[in-house]
C-alpha cells in the first residue's frame, strides 16, 4: 500500500477548484447581508437549542 498524500498548506490553489468569493459577485447583496452579520453571537445564543 502506498502512504496517503501529506497535505501541505502552500497557499497554491487546486488547479479545478476556484475560490467562492471567485465565482459569485461579492456585491450582491445578499453576500453583504451575510457579511453584516454578526454569527458568532447568533452561534451562541442557538447553539445551546440546535
Amino acid at each position: 500500500m502506498s502512504k496517503p498524500r501529506e497535505k501541505r498548506e502552500t497557499g497554491e490553489q487546486d488547479l479545478f477548484r476556484s475560490r467562492l468569493d471567485q465565482i459569485i459577485n461579492m456585491k450582491h447583496e445578499l453576500v453583504r447581508l451575510a457579511q453584516a452579520i454578526d454569527w458568532p453571537v447568533l452561534e451562541e445564543r442557538f447553539g445551546a437549542v440546535y
